[in-house]
């Protein structure tokens, strides 16, 4: 398997590095390109569709790499798992494709994703029915009534979060190769060996295709490749480990850290600042560290600094979830990251560039025994 596995890494890399500029080419050609305004960074015409690239390296791979896997090593389950995977990621390319080209409505984008969803959940029978209660002494199974609308919700949201944080060159692709990375050694971890495989191939896709991304970018992913990863990204940390537990949510949210995170805050300024949630602003997570004077290179290295920290921290907590400790891990790790999130985000502004309670708590708790002794 292991051998399978780094064959199915350096083709899908080497597929990936052959059809990205091919892809460049048929988006030019088909007029699939992204024009600067005032929100975005770039200041000439870019082809998107780049995931049309990534999807492709990575489903030729993974649909001739199952010619070489004997049934006796491919659980039933896991060849569904691969099979949702597969339709899904299909129809949600197709979507992001035609987004790329036509710009559809954000309604209308919204209702297809939960349709595939529903394809993913009832036609492959993939959702969550178990969940590990923190500190609870064995898994508790969750009724269809909660499994299916909390699995179409998982699917749903992790599959637009990639899309909010594609704003610099290289930043999602990065990021969710960070991610797809940790998954892996999760999967290893865990003795999963399908999950491996998925990962390994996706990672050699993404990597190719961000050779032609990163900064100066070439090419850019496009509605078509942030809903892919997106995709890809809520079926593996979701599916990869839910014979296991659900970590209750925390192993995969974890995992998308960056992007979720970037969502919370994204709402939270809109809200705040009585702006509509959906209208999109330059309040994200990179745009504040640009406003700091960040370059774009040393921007897209930072994100990538933060992603490796969440996913470091997803990577130790399933470590530990077997042995006694795993809960109280998890119980430290959300405390401190929650810490840490609203210090970071109060420094960069990220929801209000004048708002800092947190901050000034600390300063005046800080401040009063100097006043005390001064005044001694």
């Amino acid at each position: 398997m292991i051998g399978i596995g780094i064959s199915g890494f350096i083709a899908s890399l080497a597929l990936a590095l052959l059809l990205t500029p091919l892809v460049k080419k048929f988006a030019f050609r088909v007029g699939a390109v992204d024009v600067p305004n005032a929100r975005k960074v770039h200041s000439r015409i870019m082809p998107r569709l780049g995931g049309l690239a990534i999807y492709a390296s990575f489903a030729l791979v993974v649909l001739l790499l199952l010619n070489f896997i004997p049934n006796n090593l491919m659980m039933a389950s896991n060849r569904n798992l691969i099979g949702a995977l597969l339709t899904g990621g299909t129809l949600i390319i197709l979507l992001g494709a035609l987004d790329d080209r036509f710009d559809l409505n954000a309604k209308l984008k919204f209702l297809v994703q939960i349709g595939v969803a529903c394809v993913v959940v009832f036609g492959f029978d993939i959702k969550m029915n178990i969940v590990n209660i923190p500190f609870g002494s064995a898994m508790q199974p969750l009724g269809e009534w909660i499994g299916i609308p909390l699995t179409i919700f998982w699917i749903v949201g992790v599959t637009n979060a990639i899309n909010l944080i594609d704003g610099l060159d290289g930043l999602a692709a990065g990021v969710s190769a960070i991610a797809i990375a940790s998954i892996m050694g999760m999967g290893i971890i865990m003795g999963n060996g399908t999950v491996v495989l998925l990962a390994i191939v996706l990672l050699g896709s993404i990597l190719g295709f961000l050779v032609f991304n990163f900064h100066p970018a070439k090419i850019f992913m496009g509605d078509s490749g942030a809903l892919f990863l997106g995709f890809s990204l809520a079926m593996l940390s979701m599916l990869g480990f839910k014979q296991i537990t659900v970590l209750s949510f925390v192993t995969p949210l974890l995992i998308i850290g960056v992007p979720l995170s970037d969502t919370f805050f994204a709402i939270v300024r809109r809200w705040v600042n009585k702006k509509p949630l959906m209208k999109a602003d330059k309040g994200h997570l990179h745009h504040c560290l640009q406003q700091l004077g960040f370059s774009h290179r040393k921007t897209v290295l930072v994100i990538y600094g933060i992603a490796a920290f969440f996913g470091g921290c997803a990577v130790l907590q399933s470590a530990l979830t077997k042995t006694g400790f795993g809960n109280w891990v998890t119980f430290i790790v959300i405390c401190v990251l929650v810490f840490l999130l609203q210090i970071g985000a109060e420094l960069i502004g990220i929801v209000d560039k004048s708002r800092r309670p947190v901050i000034n708590f600390f300063a005046r708790r800080l401040m009063k025994p100097q006043t005390e002794s001064r005044s001694k």
